[in-house]
């Protein structure tokens, strides 16, 4: 695709827009509802995407990808409504016989760039929020998931207007050409490396962004806590899909009173999930390709392995690791790791595994075991992250009453449920004053005017 052919692409949706076809709730409404229908309609071309992409298991497809987006569907139908009607706040008195409201408004034509471990869910959930909010949408799906990224865009031309939905599909070159276009708003999820080109590209157009990225989540287990769901909880959230997940746990910090157990526990966990060899289980996915298959064997270097290690570079196939005695200092604690690799490190005291959360950037999630009250409020108080959970990992991505997005080096802005609404809408404030009266103290010339202001501002301060 031209540069050129993208600018005509553009043009067309923005003409679109200026339409006023997109605003009426009932259209988006109906829009919705096509999205559900049309994603039902391609249910096993998206199982069988997912398949071919990244060997992903048919549970984890539907949970994650498919029935996911079911549900973030019908709470925006349910809501959008009232999401979008405007709003009465209150009025300061000094602008009595005067009412405020709140409008809703859509950005107009948004840009909305994926990844590739969750390619066709993290591309339709924030395209759920643009259509609530009344937007046009351009997407461009991963091009490291190409069964998954065909897939997107049969869905778009089946049921959507290329005007309003429109899907390109491509690799960095075409990203580059899109970000050289002036959008009314960005979605990127990816990397924070990738993220601070989408920023700066927007920048120059003075383009409102939103970025969910990653980084390194940690996991605390204290030793108050029970061992045999935390460990099934654990190990659940860091090996679905290979652990190729933005808010997989990335390390765990264990009580040393517990440690050895843990590991223990762990082990007998991996074994039940996957048997003595997880390459033949068909609940277990892969890597996506050779690249982050070769960046993943490097960090097999660090550490001992205690558990797992093994790999096959023909299918991409990584056994679930644990890795014990890590550093700081090794590279494996200085990057994201986003595969199937766990390193354990002990701690004595929760402030020390405090400590060592919070000389590392902020995470995108931080997830805390314990039955201990005073522990779980502190560990909230005294450590920031985008979201996260007590005693369990990642299901909070799944709740659309919350919102999800990163802090810091893992991103900016939410989404989810009314948080997608929000993103893609611009709140406008409108004060509306009555004709009844007016009040010549605010009109030239002034004259001794400051002092009637000074004593009013007293009154009403």
């Amino acid at each position: 695709m031209m540069p050129d052919d993208v600018s005509k692409i553009l043009s067309r949706m923005r003409q679109y827009f200026n339409s006023g076809l997109t605003r009426p709730v009932s259209f988006r409404i109906e829009q919705l509802k096509n999205l559900k229908k049309t994603i039902r309609s391609h249910e096993d071309e998206i199982i069988q995407a997912l398949r071919m992409d990244m060997k992903k298991p048919p549970f984890e497809s539907y949970a994650s990808e498919i029935g996911f987006l079911y549900l973030e569907i019908e709470y925006a139908i349910r809501h959008v409504r009232s999401w979008a009607r405007p709003k009465r706040v209150s009025t300061p008195v000094i602008h009595f016989l005067s009412s405020s409201m709140v409008h809703q408004e859509p950005y107009g034509v948004a840009l909305i760039i994926g990844p590739w471990n969750y390619p066709l869910q993290l591309v339709i959930a924030p395209l759920i929020g643009a259509m609530a909010a009344g937007n046009c949408a351009l997407i461009k799906p991963s091009e490291l998931a190409p069964a998954t990224s065909s897939v997107i865009k049969r869905i778009a031309e089946a049921q959507f207007n290329p005007d309003y939905i429109k899907v390109i599909e491509g690799g960095i070159d075409v990203t580059q050409d899109l970000l050289t276009e002036k959008f009314d708003y960005i979605f990127y999820t990816g990397g924070t490396a990738v993220g601070r080109i989408i920023m700066e590209a927007a920048a120059k157009h003075l383009t409102p962004v939103t970025l969910e990225l990653g980084g390194k989540s940690p996991c605390i287990v204290d030793q108050e806590t029970n061992l045999h769901y935390t460990v099934k909880r654990i190990a659940w959230g860091k090996f679905f899909n290979a652990g190729q997940t933005c808010i997989a746990p990335d390390y765990c910090l264990v009580h040393a009173a517990i440690k050895e157990a843990f590991l223990k526990e762990m082990i007998r966990t991996l074994l039940s999930f996957y048997g003595e060899d997880p390459s033949r289980s068909p609940d277990y996915a892969r890597i996506i390709n050779e690249k982050h298959f070769q960046r993943l064997e490097r960090l097999l270097n660090d550490g001992e392995k205690v558990f797992g290690g093994r790999r096959d570079r023909t299918t991409l196939y990584m056994a679930p690791t644990l890795i014990d005695r890590v550093t700081l200092e090794d590279n494996i604690m200085k990057e994201e790791i986003f595969g199937p690799l766990l390193p354990v490190m002990s701690y004595d005291h929760l402030d020390d595994a405090i400590t060592i959360v919070n000389s590392l950037p902020r995470p995108l999630a931080l997830y805390y075991f314990s039955d201990n009250k005073a522990h779980q409020q502190k560990a909230l108080s005294e450590m920031t992250s985008g979201g996260g959970c007590i005693n369990d990992t990642v299901s909070h991505i799944g709740s659309q009453t919350m919102p999800f997005g990163g802090v810091g080096n893992s991103g900016m802005g939410a989404y989810h449920g009314r948080y997608s609404f929000d993103t893609f809408s611009h709140p406008r404030g409108i004060l509306k004053r009555s004709n009844l009266f007016d009040m010549a103290l605010r009109y030239p010339p002034y004259k001794n005017n400051v002092k009637i202001l000074k004593w009013l501002f007293r009154i009403i301060g």
